[in-house]
């Protein structure tokens, strides 16, 4: 049997997941699968077998970001008082990890539903490397065409999918909670823990550093016609583009911009994602409504107001880029005002201030913080992608989106010109990834929370023997 300890091996291959573009995934699964292999129809929408790389484009980056939020609950159920107690009586793990999967879910179904809109309206690249006749693709189009029927009729669409997704997902959320949630009989599944290990997010930051650093000692700008597409070498590290410019180059100095604007604009959707999740009564309507519209039709309303720039992208991905950390802030607080140890802390007399300052927030805000992180290759994914549809910045700026965009068409020809930004993207994710799993509060002896309801067992114990994988 394993145990949960182990878990954590697939971290990296996810965090790479997550932070490839879809575009770029869909061109790789259009190119190797379709034409090469010819395994699946690459072009196109005539029946199921087209869905198939569509969908794979885009279920895997989500499905990713899901599979870490998922991760990041486990621990705290399999150290809840049932699990131990079903180890106790011999049920085997397979058993109490299908449970543990049933008391994690309702927590990720907002973030699901969201994923549900979000990929139904946003997947616009996605459509048009597969030639798709996709809702999100006609309702740019429409807006391009200023056809204001077709654009009311489809955002008018999302709106109602938005609503349709949000509650369903709320019916199920308290199907699978059934009465403990109204009866505050839940345990907290967010207990101190011990930080993961350090050592990985330094590696990867000082990659990351490393790669930067000297590629801003080069010039991105400087043209070499005889030097086409070179494969990478000692002179050109990462290769060149297809105007001879040194790919590393050019590297360096777009992650000035995307970078800073992806942390920028990660730091404000957290800090507005927590402040509306703390009123779901409130922001509940706002998430449904913004999370309805793709990133790409608030690009365009940008440039209609403002114009075209740089800032427009900005703009565009931190109007919506909260959505998500809100509707994951509001499950929390949901769940987590339904605990036990909220109900008795109440009853020794503590008052609203009290329990928000000292308890609510605590739990809910460190596994917020980390989602923010695990989003923060997904921002510069969206502005990537904004750079790909032209909506960002314009040439000859090494912004990461722009380069994939650049080089998309010599991938074939030559693939290091697009596996080099993405390559730094995937570093990012990875970098994401293992900085948000060193965000763990350490267990103190006088936590209330690192017991079980029993009181006798240590949260910190039973995760390094969750319960039933070391079952008999």
């Amino acid at each position: 049997r394993r145990r949960l300890g182990g878990r954590r091996g697939g971290g990296s291959l996810s965090a790479v997941l997550a932070s490839l573009p879809e575009f770029l995934v869909a061109s790789v699964l259009a190119t190797v699968v379709g034409v090469q292999l010819g395994w699946l129809p690459a072009l196109g929408w005539y029946g199921p077998q087209w869905t198939l790389l569509p969908a794979l484009a885009l279920g895997l980056p989500a499905g990713a970001v899901l599979g870490r939020l998922l991760d990041d609950l486990l621990p705290g159920a399999f150290g809840e008082p049932w699990a131990l107690a079903a180890a106790a009586r011999g049920l085997t793990g397979r058993s109490i990890a299908r449970q543990a999967l049933r008391r994690c879910v309702p927590a990720l179904l907002p973030n699901f539903g969201l994923f549900v809109v979000g990929l139904t309206g946003g997947a616009v690249a996605v459509e048009q490397v597969f030639d798709i006749p996709g809702l999100g693709r006609t309702t740019l189009q429409a807006a391009l065409a200023q056809d204001l029927p077709v654009l009311q009729s489809g955002t008018l669409a999302l709106v109602l999918l938005a609503g349709l997704a949000t509650g369903a997902t709320r019916v199920a959320a308290r199907l699978l909670t059934g009465p403990a949630l109204r009866d505050g009989a839940l345990s907290s599944l967010h207990r101190p823990a011990p930080p993961a290990g350090g050592l990985l997010p330094l590696l990867y930051g000082a990659l990351l550093l490393a790669v930067v650093g000297f590629g801003l000692t080069r010039d991105p700008l400087a043209l070499d016609t005889g030097q086409r597409l070179r494969a990478p070498s000692l002179d050109h590290p990462f290769g060149t583009d297809a105007l001879g410019r040194d790919l590393l180059a050019r590297v360096g100095h777009g992650a000035l911009d995307t970078l800073a604007l992806a942390a920028a604009i990660s730091a404000a959707a957290l800090l507005a994602g927590v402040l509306l999740g703390l009123v779901p009564r409130v922001s509940a309507p706002l998430v449904d409504t913004v999370n309805a519209v793709p990133p790409v039709l608030v690009a365009l309303l940008v440039t209609a107001v403002a114009g075209s720039g740089a800032a427009t992208p900005a703009l565009a991905v931190g109007a919506v880029a909260w959505a998500p950390l809100a509707a994951h802030t509001s499950s929390l607080l949901r769940q987590e005002r339904a605990t036990l140890h909220i109900t008795a802390t109440k009853g020794l007399g503590a008052g609203p201030v009290h329990l928000l300052r000292h308890e609510l927030l605590p739990a809910v805000v460190p596994p917020v913080l980390r989602h923010a992180l695990l989003r923060l290759p997904g921002v510069a994914l969206a502005l990537a992608s904004l750079g790909f549809l032209g909506l960002g910045a314009q040439p000859p700026s090494p912004e990461w989106g722009l380069l994939l965009a650049e080089n998309q068409p010599y991938a074939e020809r030559a693939p290091w010109a697009v596996l080099a930004p993405a390559a730094v993207l995937a570093l990012l994710g990875a970098l994401a990834v293992s900085a948000a799993g060193g965000l763990r509060r350490r267990p103190t002896r006088s936590s209330p929370r690192q017991t079980d309801a029993a009181g006798q067992r240590p949260v910190a114990e039973a995760e390094r023997e969750p319960a039933g994988f070391g079952a008999r």
